[in-house]
C-alpha cells in the first residue's frame, strides 16, 4: 500500500537549520509530483513546496521563498526539504504528499524556538 514516512523533524532555535525526509513505498515515486505541507496549531495545512518528477522544477510559498528548498532522489525514492534561517512560524507539523494519492504520513513535528 501507499506509505510517506516522514523525518528529521526536532527543536531548533531562530536562525537555525534542519532537514526533513519523506520516504515513499507503495507506488511509482519517479512518477508523481511531490508536495511538502505544514500545518500550524489551530491553523489550516498549507502547502509549502512542490517538486516536479524530474527534480527540474521547483515551486515555494511566499513565506519559505529563498530560506527552504525542496529535492528529490528517484534512486531512493526520498523526497526532501531543506530548512534554513528558520523562523517562530515555520513551527508545524511537517507532511509530504504524492499527488494523485489521497495519503497522508504521521508528519514530523519542528518546533522553533529560542
Amino acid at each position: 500500500q501507499v506509505q510517506l514516512v516522514e523525518s528529521g523533524g526536532g527543536l531548533v532555535q531562530p536562525g537555525g537549520s534542519l532537514r526533513l525526509s519523506c520516504a515513499a513505498s507503495g507506488f511509482t515515486f519517479s512518477s508523481k509530483t511531490m508536495r511538502w505541507y505544514r500545518q500550524a496549531p489551530a491553523k489550516e495545512r498549507e502547502l509549502v513546496a512542490s517538486i516536479s518528477v524530474s527534480g527540474g522544477s521547483a515551486n515555494y510559498a511566499d513565506s519559505v521563498k529563498g530560506r527552504f528548498t525542496i529535492s528529490r532522489d528517484n534512486s531512493k525514492n526520498t523526497v526532501y526539504l531543506q530548512m534554513n534561517s528558520l523562523k517562530l512560524d515555520d513551527t508545524a507539523v511537517y507532511y509530504c504528499k504524492a499527488d494523485g494519492w489521497p495519503i497522508w504520513g504521521q508528519g514530523t513535528q519542528v518546533t522553533v524556538s529560542s
